[in-house]
């Protein structure tokens, strides 16, 4: 998260971005990218002086992380509490 001044207004912002780098083998069964997920370990080095932490831009291990089918709710921002992360059921698809 970062700080920067609107050209028009003067006014500060604060923004932020999402980093991704490749799929780990659990997430790639749903896409080729994901977000770059930093090991507690590496905070420091990812926010320090360092000049180029790059080699921190890989894929985090698919074993701590687990995935579950959730509502198509979630594809609307007006859809914004809770509910939309809990788990539905899967209907087989009809070929």
């Amino acid at each position: 998260m970062g700080e920067l001044k609107e050209p028009a207004s003067g006014e500060w912002m604060r923004t932020f971005a999402i980093i991704t780098t490749d799929a780990n083998e659990l997430v790639a069964e749903i896409h080729d990218r994901m977000p770059l997920i930093l090991h507690p370990g590496d905070y420091s080095r990812w926010l320090g002086d360092e000049a180029d932490p790059r080699d921190l831009m890989r894929p985090f291990p698919s074993e701590p992380m687990r995935k579950w089918p959730i509502s198509t709710r979630v594809n609307k921002p007006e859809n914004d509490d809770p509910s939309i992360v809990e788990p539905v059921a899967v209907t087989p698809s009809v070929a």
